[in-house]
């Protein structure tokens, strides 16, 4: 039994498979996929992961996954041991749901992300479940064809943008790309697989091995992290305060619904800077995780019609990348 990829670094893209004990069901009906993706939901949320595509079979997953915050170890034990609470509480057992632990490819993304996004979509249709990719519910394929189960959650922009600019013009040759393996064999994207755990091109694979023997990283990756050093909240509050015009006292302050300020400082705050909403709660007047969360969520939802606050927001963020 392998243990877990321990190869992270802040952008790194992986594709992660996980199967139940035995081969056993672990999705046995749709309030248990519906579960899984509300776990997805909120460790997008909580943890800043991307999530590039989906698929939920009866008897395991795949999920293409990027970690800005270099967090796959915490992402990934948190979502399967929080998905096997449920499951054993559901239906009354104990003990272990998933086949040991996930299996995680560590993946380049500009070389491999596309293939593996058809090959991950292409599931459903490989097992003869159903005949084409859209007819599937419970992947992220009906969302990127603009179909039922978008979700805000789903990073659909990076593999659409490979295509076009223009929505519809992407989703129409993204179509094209999926489905036209369907009347061939399709390509294995994996064949090219090294060590079992690194999926990418000789230069690629190189500097996998610099990480692993501990040699100085390349510039490249030298400055993404330097980019993605996380901010003290402190100094996001700071900045929030700044922008909006308002004391930083304002902002912790919990008396006030309509802190405008105070809801852009716990949505940065949980993007930027990697405290868990527990940390937030305490750092914002001793709310609850759970608010932290909602807040966060609602705001997002208030940004997709408000330009204003929108483009306001940007413009922080702006602040807090330089």
């Amino acid at each position: 039994m392998g243990r877990p990829l321990r190869i992270e670094y802040p952008g790194a893209l992986y594709h992660i498979t996980s199967r139940g004990n035995e081969r056993k069901k672990i999705f046995l009906d749709d309030a248990d996929r519906n579960s899984f993706l509300e776990i997805l939901k909120d460790y997008h949320d909580r943890y800043g992961i991307l999530i590039h595509s989906y698929v939920i079979m009866n008897n395991h997953y795949h999920l293409i996954l990027e970690t800005p915050r270099s967090n796959l170890l915490k992402v990934m034990h948190g979502i399967n041991g929080r998905y096997t609470g449920y499951f054993n509480r559901r239906y009354k057992r104990t003990g272990h749901l998933f086949q040991g632990r996930y299996k995680g490819i560590l993946v380049e993304k500009d070389a491999y992300l596309l293939a593996l996004s058809r090959y991950v979509h292409l599931n459903p249709v490989t097992a003869k479940v159903v005949e084409k990719p859209e007819q599937y519910k419970w992947s992220s394929y009906p969302g990127y064809m603009g179909r039922e189960n978008r979700h805000g959650w789903v990073e659909y922009s990076w593999v659409l943008s490979q295509f076009s600019n223009e929505i519809h013009v992407a989703q129409k040759e993204y179509r094209k790309y999926t489905e036209e393996v369907l009347q061939k064999k399709m390509e294995n994207p994996f064949t090219g697989l090294h060590g079992q755990v690194v999926l990418g091109g000789e230069k690629f694979i190189q500097k996998v091995k610099g990480m692993l023997k501990g040699e100085p990283l390349s510039h490249e990756i030298i400055e993404r992290k330097r980019l993605t050093d996380t901010p003290h909240p402190d100094e996001m509050i700071k900045i929030v305060a700044r922008a909006c015009k308002v004391k930083e006292e304002t902002i912790k302050d919990t008396g006030n619904r309509n802190n405008v300020a105070r809801k852009i400082a716990i949505y940065l705050v949980q993007r930027y800077t990697g405290l868990s909403n527990n940390e937030i709660g305490t750092l914002f007047g001793g709310i609850h995780y759970s608010a932290a969360s909602k807040a966060c969520a609602r705001l997002r939802q208030e940004m997709t019609h408000n330009k204003g606050l929108s483009k306001l927001i940007e413009e922080i963020e702006s602040n807090v990348k330089t």
